[in-house]
């Protein structure tokens, strides 16, 4: 009851305090927010219950209506990451994730640095096929068993937690902001980013966070030994193993013949939202899939209902006029060089995050950095994908992502620790995020 009647009391001080700037309605919704996102970070009540409130607030004070409420938790952006899911409680089914994860542990030296890297490349590509929450569930059990060297186990956690960050935003199903962003761009009748041409975009700038963060983990480390035990059941593939691969590998490559790369290809022009949930589906299929009914009480459902709650508040912001305003405010940054203005957006929402989920953040900023392009003319879609990833960027507090909350789940991670880093490679990820995006992103996005 403490966490409820502090995010009540935060929600009404927001509301008085807002109304100095804003009219009722926005301090209404500004309140309603700040009700959401401290019960979301308290967990005073379940995140799917908090979740489901928009439904219930916003037509009560007069926001949005009901149905336009409704509307947000059927998106069709919600169905592509309900076949990721499913993708992904079947790798868990079959252990795939292990023999990954054994076989990319194997290619490094078993030195702690060594090891550091692997766990980090690990975290990151399988971060990249399933969510960054599963990734960081997975493995970090495995890193906890590797030594009792309590400064070591910090450190392998880290790169785990850290790995899964970095790893997220390469593909749009990694992490939910990315989704965010394009089920924004879908209602905003911006034309998508397709699959194949996400991956191009992001995969140089994980690669360098990849060749930078483990080594800062591993210095003060390397002289302490362990043993890496890897089980040696989970070298071999399984016969259910080598067909889901085989099935994995023919959605890579049906993503890559279907995506449009202009002006060479036009792609088969085929929604890749039906292609995700289609694999999903065929899971369930006898003899070719490998789930039941009963797998499906394994989705997050609560993840799905988060993704609604965002786009409710993204809705509300925009159909109330409140992002308009807000950018009316924020027009001044408009006239500042590109290079500053991208800084200054990637700090905001890089340190935003660290004190609220990156979900419910970036739904709030993707409609107020959109409203900027009504009032200024500049390139709206690269400083909303700029926002997206620095929201997946935060590694300073535990409440910023999902895999910095897991880390610190486990035991082996104090605040102090991960802000004492996490505050470096913030700064990192804002200086390599902003010259990727002037170097690179602006003139392919």
């Amino acid at each position: 009851m403490k966490g409820i009647f502090l995010s009540l009391l935060l929600a009404l001080a927001t509301f008085f305090i807002a109304g100095l700037a804003f009219n009722s309605q926005h301090s209404t919704l500004l309140a309603v927010i700040v009700f959401l996102v401290t019960l979301w970070t308290n967990e005073a009540l379940p995140l799917g219950i908090v979740s489901l409130l928009p439904i219930i607030l916003f037509p009560s004070l007069d926001i949005i209506s009901t149905n336009a409420t409704v509307a947000n938790y059927s998106k069709s952006i919600i169905f592509l990451f309900l076949g990721g899911f499913m993708l992904a409680i079947a790798t868990q089914k079959t252990n795939l994730h292990k023999y990954i994860s054994n076989k990319l542990l194997t290619l490094f030296p078993n030195t702690p640095r060594g090891v550091l890297f692997s766990l980090a490349i690990t975290s990151a590509f399988l971060s990249s096929l399933i969510s960054n929450t599963t990734t960081a569930l997975l493995l970090i059990p495995i890193a906890m068993f590797l030594t009792d060297e309590i400064k070591l186990k910090m450190r392998l956690v880290l790169a785990i937690a850290y790995g899964a960050s970095i790893g997220g935003i390469v593909t749009p199903i990694g992490t939910p902001p990315n989704l965010i962003l394009l089920g924004f761009m879908e209602t905003s009748g911006i034309e998508a980013i397709p699959f194949v041409k996400w991956i191009i975009l992001t995969a140089p700038l994980a690669f360098i966070m990849l060749l930078i963060i483990p080594f800062i983990l591993s210095l003060g480390v390397q002289n302490m030994k362990f043993e890496v035990g890897i089980n040696e059941t989970d070298r071999k593939l399984t016969g259910e193993q080598r067909r889901l691969l085989y099935i994995l590998f023919s959605l890579i490559v049906f993503l890559l013949v279907n995506s449009k790369i202009e002006p060479y290809y036009s792609g088969l022009g085929i929604n890749e939202k039906g292609i995700l949930l289609g694999y999903g589906l065929l899971m369930f299929l006898p003899k070719i899939g490998f789930l039941t009914w009963d797998d499906t009480k394994k989705i997050p459902y609560e993840i799905i209902f988060l993704f609604g709650a965002g786009f409710s508040i993204a809705a509300a912001f925009s159909s109330t006029g409140l992002a308009k305003e807000v950018a009316t405010y924020l027009l001044a940054l408009t006239d500042l060089p590109v290079v500053l203005l991208i800084i200054l957006v990637a700090s905001l929402i890089t340190f935003t995050t660290e004190i609220t989920s990156n979900t419910a953040l970036i739904s709030i900023a993707l409609p107020i950095i959109y409203s900027l392009n009504q009032v200024a003319n500049i390139d709206i879609t690269l400083i909303l994908f700029v926002a997206t990833i620095c929201a997946s960027y935060a590694f300073m507090l535990p409440i910023a992502t999902p895999p910095n909350a897991i880390a610190m789940s486990s035991g082996a991670v104090k605040v102090k620790d991960m802000a004492r880093y996490g505050i470096f490679f913030n700064i990192i990820g804002i200086i390599l995020i902003t010259t990727v995006a002037l170097v690179y992103w602006q003139y392919f996005l």
